[in-house]
């Protein structure tokens, strides 16, 4: 553990040396905020709702974006072969840069609590939707960046490592949406399998194991995937 706590410093202490982190939430603040307040004074309901259903929509482009250069960097300027000199595992590696992606995406989404409070002022607002969206959106967050270090472990190019982890995180995004094409004896399977599915569920306050199981479950794949990718180009 050890290890994975000097590599998750590393990669988290590199987002935000990087003007690219700070583009990144310029972009997913100014995008959300918009919308947010836009939807907000024209429905004129003291809720989040129109936030959290946007998140599911903007993530596939923003946690990509976030994930792409890790691997990819390395093995385009080839200091992944000297990190594989020191004394840490392939396991390390993976939770190391996870781990860090994840706080980058939660340090991220703190500057959104600015809307629930600002609304707590105007009107009586449900705390308990509210505490399930952040919730979801991190457990989103942190399926999508597992797909995304997936993505960046597959290539040395950093834009197609972003481009394959938009397909992916968009497509599972999209996928429940998509139902009417699928005949019924596929319809469950395919309704689960969409994120933004369970993502919404959570987002309603009512945290159900079955959808954090689901969050977890696409973490381990996308992990899994990342380090077996790995372990093949070493």
């Amino acid at each position: 553990m050890r290890q994975v706590k000097n590599i998750f410093i590393k990669e988290l202490r590199s987002y935000f040396v990087s003007p690219i982190a700070y583009i990144v939430i310029s972009i997913f603040l100014l995008v959300t905020g918009w919308f947010f307040f836009m939807t907000f004074f024209l429905f004129n309901q003291a809720g989040l709702r129109n936030f959290f259903t946007l998140l599911p929509v903007i993530f596939p482009f923003v946690v990509p974006a976030v994930t792409m250069k890790l691997f990819s960097e390395e093995l385009n300027v080839g200091s992944y072969e000297i990190l594989l000199t020191m004394p840490v595992t392939f396991i390390d590696i993976v939770l190391g840069k996870f781990l860090a992606s994840v706080a980058f995406i939660a340090a991220m989404l703190i500057p959104t609590l600015a809307y629930p409070v600002t609304i707590s002022f105007l009107g009586q607002l449900d705390w308990g939707p509210v505490v399930g969206g952040y919730i979801g959106a991190v457990l989103l967050g942190a399926a999508f960046s597992a797909i995304g270090l997936f993505a960046s472990s597959l290539t040395r190019n950093q834009i197609i490592a972003f481009i394959i982890g938009v397909a992916i995180c968009f497509g599972l995004t999209l996928i429940d949406k998509m139902l009417f094409f699928l005949p019924s004896s596929l319809l469950g399977f395919f309704g689960y399998l969409g994120a933004d599915f369970h993502f919404q569920n959570i987002s309603k306050g009512v945290i159900d194991s079955r959808d954090v199981l689901y969050f977890l479950s696409i973490c381990f794949i996308g992990l899994y995937g990342a380090n077996l990718v790995m372990q093949e180009k070493r």
